[in-house]
């Protein structure tokens, strides 16, 4: 195994992370975007025999001059089926050769789900893995709309029949501030955790067409704002990151029409997995409800190995 921690092409990584509809913390876009808010990433590709086998980016959290740790979550991305023992040495060979200073670890989330054999075993299990909500949107809008639970659908077609709008917000800084200023606010009265604020902004512009990062869309009532949702876009996937609702928008179920509409735009788009986020049934039952009750694969990861 040979392993390039530098001089990687950008459309290649991009070709292998399209190609998997990769996560969001592992698109090259999220990577450059956190550099330039000073969060050092490392980025590398593993070969075997000459043919790249995983590619994976890592988020270094540093302890002064002590050492550091590397945090690959939602990867490595395989560039192909390995067996769990070939998956086992690409481990070894991306902690042998990390290229940290001091006492350095390396930290793995893999996208794997609980129970699925994975090349893992060597290594040791610190955290149980988050789960979060797929939905395959590749599929016709006929069926991803009976995939729908009963209750979820009969919400959507409350919305459908309201006077609410929705409009796509654009990708001009000036347009969506008012979403993260609302962002902002409910993680300090809900003590929420996030990406931090100023990342939007960055990610918006990584490409020269930020239409092709993010789609963001709000929902109106006459001349009110009633609810909104942004999706960050990486690849072939897209993430649902920020979502912000009024009382009068939540009384419409608005998010289940701006979600719907979002379906429809990003299916346009070529996109073929969303990833709605993270449930926690405990902290935020009704979003987790409204994230499960669509019809997608509830994914729990297998946890965080060092």
């Amino acid at each position: 195994m040979i392993v390039h921690w530098d001089g990687h092409d950008l459309a290649q990584w991009d070709a292998v992370h399209q190609s998997a509809a990769g996560a969001l913390q592992q698109a090259w876009d999220y990577g450059s975007s956190l550099k330039l808010l000073g969060v050092p990433v490392l980025r590398a590709r593993v070969l075997d025999e000459g043919q790249q086998v995983a590619q994976a980016q890592f988020i270094v959290r540093k302890w002064g001059k002590l050492g550091a740790v590397a945090l690959c979550t939602r990867g490595p991305i395989w560039s192909k089926h390995l067996r769990p023992e070939i998956e086992s040495l690409v481990y070894k060979a991306l902690k042998k050769t990390l290229p940290l200073k001091g006492i350095r670890f390396m930290a793995v989330t893999p996208e794997v789900a609980e129970g699925q054999a994975h090349g893992l075993h060597p290594m040791r299990r610190i955290m149980s893995g988050m789960s979060t909500v797929m939905l395959d949107i590749s599929l016709p809008m006929s069926d991803i709309r009976s995939q729908l639970e009963g209750r979820w659908r009969t919400s959507l077609v409350g919305a459908e029949a309201s006077e609410i709008k929705v409009h796509r917000v654009g990708t001009n800084e000036g347009q969506y501030r008012w979403l993260l200023d609302n962002e902002k606010q409910q993680r300090v009265e809900k003590q929420l955790e996030g990406l931090p604020i100023p990342f939007f902004d960055m990610y918006v512009q990584s490409r020269k067409q930020p239409a092709k990062n993010i789609l963001t869309l709000r929902s109106d009532l006459g001349r009110d704002r009633i609810a909104a949702m942004m999706f960050l876009i990486h690849g072939e996937a897209a993430t649902y990151q920020v979502g912000w609702t009024s009382d009068q928008g939540r009384e419409l179920n608005a998010h289940h029409l701006i979600l719907w509409r979002a379906i429809e735009e990003l299916r346009e788009r070529g996109i073929r997995v969303l990833d709605l986020g993270g449930v926690n049934t405990i902290r935020s039952a009704g979003v987790a409800r409204f994230k499960m009750r669509t019809g997608g694969k509830i994914l729990t990861l297998a946890g965080t190995y060092i």
